[in-house]
């Protein structure tokens, strides 16, 4: 969802075609080229992406991309297009809304593909029957070379080795929180405090993606006192029956041992880099800090690090409410901290949890581009406002994917630390749960085993909601449409996009629906509620107002009348649901922040309706 105004938007078909910088130089001037790019490989699987970009002089009413794969490579899901094969001979065709490209624009598809490797590219690739014409693909960048880490002033400089093939720039990591974005192989992390030991790791990127990250490289800013340990790395908590687990990582110097403080008071002794703080209350939080000593004293302490231990008395989700996207980016959109959402917002979904160069790992950290526009909004601070969304009755949740989101769970491997990470992120950062918006592709069976492991790790209050395209559920055969349906007995909503897509068929496959109007979201809604979902895991999600997106914007009066509709058979357009669905659970929008730069007309407007259904 983060660039919804371009995604999928033939609208803005130009400007798609600027933002995909994988697009190779074409063969002849003036044509028609279809350029493929592998977004990914994990070397199970691969992303698939081709870009049609059409420079002929006159508009193309349809495509179609045909290719060939080498033996043994096959493809899975695909998305924005339409696929037919005969044995290793592949053909994509647009669908309804996509096939129209006007001279000068673009439009792309993509695809999922078993195994990867540097054999699974498509060969032989023929546009409308003509050769491709677009030349070369672009992979991630390699590894970096080996990091240097030097201590300095409250700063550590790294420096490393340029990674190969196409590099757009490096980032650097401190655990999984992006500390920098540089563009040459070196960088300096300043705003640390004295005596700090910290690891970093670097990525290179490109238009691919991000490439595989370096080995870690730990240095100590100066400032110690003489002879004392150093700081003790980062510090994890993690909350469990009337206990909370700590582990950090080792100071730097002789260590004697650690002390575990709770405020000034002392709660453990320990001479590893581990503890438990037992003999806890259900549902209390503890911040902690850890101290290394030796003979020669103490030296300086971790920062804080807290949890929350089970046994929490949860607030349960109203029958109808209404969910929003938060920005963790700057867009055209007012950019808000976490605690300025309003009350009408019942579950705040929080763009967006993105992937690493570990296949199924989830990683999180304030933007540092939104930071600067908060005037230094950080991690403990967007913590502390969580809570404070909490002790209103509201829920948040880390919503993983967007437009832009290459997160890819297509192993069992990948299952589990997608599992692990987005675990781990709710222990730290005090997520309830996890949204789905993977609009390049996903793999029903093994997303599936992820959250069920999730949902095994996080208990029964954990909250589940997904964020397809119409095209996405418009059959049950659908990789999204399957994954909601295998998780059923664990999911809490699906909040369609019914908007960037052009018309669409309902549930009673008369008609080609337009976007934008009344009759859309229901038709298309009717085809979650009459093919397996429950009312109460069924909802709708539009733009807040102009700016939202390319296309499919309505005014929130319609998506109350569309609401009602569905809720009682009255009210409707010139499609009449076959049932009324009373528990429809509510609506989502794309975006809080873009609800801000509107007035919040969308939440003052449709939160109030919910309390009028059934």
């Amino acid at each position: 969802m983060r660039f919804r105004v371009i995604a999928r938007s033939l609208v803005a078909a130009a400007a798609l075609a600027a933002a995909t910088t994988a697009v190779a130089t074409p063969a002849q001037a003036a044509s028609a080229t279809a350029t493929f790019v592998k977004v990914g490989d994990w070397g199970s699987g691969f992303e698939g992406k081709y870009t049609i970009k059409n420079d002929s002089g006159t508009a193309l009413s349809s495509w179609k991309v045909e290719f060939d794969l080498p033996a043994g490579v096959s493809v899975g899901s695909f998305w924005d297009a339409t696929l037919t094969r005969s044995g290793q001979h592949i053909t994509f065709s647009n669908v309804g809304w996509n096939g129209s490209v006007p001279n000068g624009g673009s439009v792309s598809f993509g695809f999922l593909g078993t195994p990867g490797g540097a054999n699974a590219v498509p060969q032989n690739c023929k546009l409308n029957g003509a050769d491709c014409g677009g030349g070369s693909t672009e992979t991630a960048p390699g590894k970096p070379g080996a990091v240097s880490a030097t201590g300095g002033s409250k700063s550590v400089s790294l420096s490393w080795g340029a990674a190969s093939g196409t590099v757009t720039g490096y980032r650097v990591y401190e655990g999984t929180t992006l500390k920098a974005t540089v563009t040459g192989t070196s960088a300096t992390i300043s705003g640390l405090g004295d005596c700090e030991a910290h690891t970093y790791t670097v990525a290179a990127y490109n238009g691919a993606g991000e490439g595989v990250k370096s080995d870690p490289a730990s240095a100590t800013t100066t400032g110690c006192t003489t002879g004392a340990p150093g700081k003790p790395g980062a510090v994890t908590a993690t909350g469990g029956s009337k206990s909370v687990a700590l582990s950090w990582g080792a100071s730097s110097g002789t260590v004697t041992g650690y002390r575990v403080y709770e405020g000034t008071t002392v709660k453990a002794t320990v001479t590893g880099t581990s503890a438990t703080i037992s003999g806890l209350g259900d549902c209390e939080t503890h911040s902690y800090t850890v101290a290394a000593y030796n003979d020669n004293g103490e030296g300086v302490k971790s920062d804080p690090a807290g949890a929350t231990t089970t046994g929490c008395t949860t607030t349960p989700l109203p029958k109808h409410f209404l969910t929003g996207y938060w920005h963790n980016f700057d867009n055209a959109a007012v950019e808000l901290k976490l605690a300025s959402v309003p009350r009408e917002y019942d579950v705040v979904a929080v763009s967006f949890g993105e992937a690493s160069s570990t296949a199924g790992e989830v990683v999180f950290g304030i933007d540092p581009g939104l930071s600067a526009s908060l005037g230094g909004y950080t991690d403990a601070q967007f913590k502390a406002d969580v809570q404070t969304l909490h002790s209103r009755g509201q829920k948040v949740i880390l919503s993983v994917g967007g437009e832009k989101g290459r997160v890819q769970v297509a192993s069992s491997a990948a299952a589990t630390k997608f599992a692990d990470t987005v675990y781990a992120l709710m222990q730290n950062y005090g997520f309830d749960g996890v949204d789905i918006d993977l609009e390049n592709g996903l793999n029903a069976t093994y997303m599936g085993q992820a959250l069920r492991s999730l949902r095994a790790k996080a208990g029964s209050d954990l909250i589940i909601t997904m964020a397809p395209q119409t095209i996405d559920m418009q059959s049950t055969g659908a990789e999204y449409f399957k994954l909601a349906l295998n998780i059923k007995d664990i999911l809490t909503v699906v909040h369609t996009q019914y908007y960037n897509s052009g018309s669409m068929l309902g549930c009673d496959k008369m008609a080609a629906y337009s976007q934008g109007t009344v009759n859309f979201m229901t038709a298309l809604a009717c085809i979650q509620l009459e093919n397996g979902l429950r009312p109460d895991q069924v909802a709708l999600g539009l733009p807040a107002g102009p700016g939202a997106a390319g296309g499919g914007i309505v005014s929130p009066s319609m998506v109350n009348q569309a609401l009602t509709c569905l809720a009682t058979k009255t009210n409707c357009g010139s499609f009449v649901p076959p049932n009324a669905y009373p528990g429809i659970r509510g609506a989502m929008t794309w975006s809080i922040n873009w609800d801000a730069s509107n007035n919040w007309n969308f939440s003052k407007t449709v939160k109030p309706h919910l309390a009028t259904l059934p």
